[in-house]
Parts: structure tokens; sequence; C-alpha cells
């Protein structure tokens, strides 16, 4: 990996906490992510990563699978229960079953080892585009939208269920966004996935099944985030 020369962080950077066990790949991570700007602290293991996150605020968290005690799929979990941080895993295995695993534990894209230094730096700018709040533009569209109990804010991409706010991942609040400006007419796989891998629709299937459980009374039979056969996906909306 071909590191960056360092460069003093803007004020206002994004700050990354990067957690891998191997102290060669934490230190050429943190040197190549500092030389592309960002603000970037390290953690050894979980528990490290839960210390750091108890004093700061981050934007995003880099996570290797393979840790020795409670290992990443199993510690992304746990802090989704907390955070809604977006996360970043690394991983060394490749196979679908690996990306679905970290995809349902609230990861919110994957990048298989060993990988480019310029496609992590793609990746992490894509996530954080993504996780950061929406400009409110007067273009005449609906900035609401109703279905139940719950409504979604579209410009701030904010979900509540009467009055209480429910968690959203970024890519939960980018696909129910896509959805919803839709007003009801079917959503791609393709279009859901975004600036995921192509052709990747099983991670769109799995990403729509955690977004059903936060809404649905019964996700096996949906009223509200329906499948449109052949189409994609469609919000049904209150009229």
């Amino acid at each position: 990996m071909n590191a960056a020369e360092p460069v003093a962080p803007a004020d206002d950077a994004s700050h990354l906490l990067v957690v891998d066990d191997d102290r060669r790949i934490r230190a050429l991570l943190s040197r190549y992510l500092s030389g592309q700007g960002y603000r970037v602290t390290t953690a050894g293991d979980a528990a490290d990563a839960r210390r750091h996150l108890r004093s700061f605020a981050f934007d995003l968290i880099v996570l290797d699978v393979m840790m020795p005690g409670e290992n990443g799929v199993d510690f992304a979990a746990s802090l989704r229960k907390e955070s809604q941080v977006p996360i970043l895993m690394l991983t060394a295995r490749s196979d679908a079953f690996d990306r679905v695993r970290g995809l349902e534990a609230g990861a919110d894209d994957y990048l298989a080892k060993p990988f480019e230094p310029k496609e992590l730096s793609l990746r992490i700018a894509s996530i954080l585009r993504r996780a950061a709040p929406p400009v409110a533009k007067d273009t005449g569209i609906v900035t609401s939208v109703r279905f139940g109990d719950f409504t979604f804010d579209i410009e701030r991409s904010e979900l509540r269920q009467s009055d209480e706010l429910v968690k959203l991942t970024d890519r939960e609040r980018q696909m129910l966004r896509m959805l919803a400006l839709a007003q009801g007419e079917p959503v791609t796989r393709e279009a859901l996935a975004g600036e995921g891998p192509p052709g990747n629709e099983r991670t769109v299937d799995v990403q729509i099944n955690r977004l059903r459980r936060k809404i649905e009374l019964d996700s096996a039979d949906p009223a509200f985030l329906q499948t449109a056969r052949g189409a994609g996906y469609r919000l049904v909306l209150d009229r």
C-alpha cells in the first residue's frame, strides 16, 4: 500500500476509527487515510474500539472481520443496538455468505482483502456522502410521506413512528428516501443498490428485509414495503 504523504486534516475533516488486530495494517491504513485528509484513530480490537467510542464521535468505522476475541461481525451487531455510525467492513473472505452476515449485522458496505487503497478511499467517500444530511431544496416536491403510523421526512431522512424516532442505518435511510420519492411506484433493485457492486441483488434483499423488520407488523407479509414482482420494491403510502 503506497501511502500518501501525511497532511494536517481540516477542522471539519471526517473522523474515522480503524479497527484491526494487525498492527502493520493499522499503521498503513492510518497513514494512507490521513494522507487523504481524514482524521484517523486506530484500535487493535473491539474492547479498544469501545474505549474510543466513549470518548469521540466518529463519522465512520473501518472494521476488520477476523479479530481475536469478539470478531467484527459480533462487534457490529452489538454496536448497532446503540449507534448508527456507518461501518465499512474489511474481510479476507469474499464469498457471499460472509458478506451477507456482515450486512445483516449492520455493516453498510464491505471490502475484501487484499484491496487497492484507491478503492478503500472511494468506498469511504461514498458511504460518507450517503450518510450526510440531505440539503433541503425548494423543488416543489413532497417533503414527507405517511404509511400507517409512520412518517418519513424526506429532506431530513428521518423516520418516526408516532412521535418516536426510528433508528436507521445510512443505507436504510437512502433506500427509504428513494422509495418515498417514487410515490408508490416500483424502484428497481439496481437503483436501490446505488453505488454498490453490480448485480448484487442478494445484498439489496437483505437490506430490505432488515428495513421491513423495523416498519412491518409481520415482515413475512409486508403491508408497506412490498415486493413488486419483476420490478423491484415499492412503498405503499397513505393517500
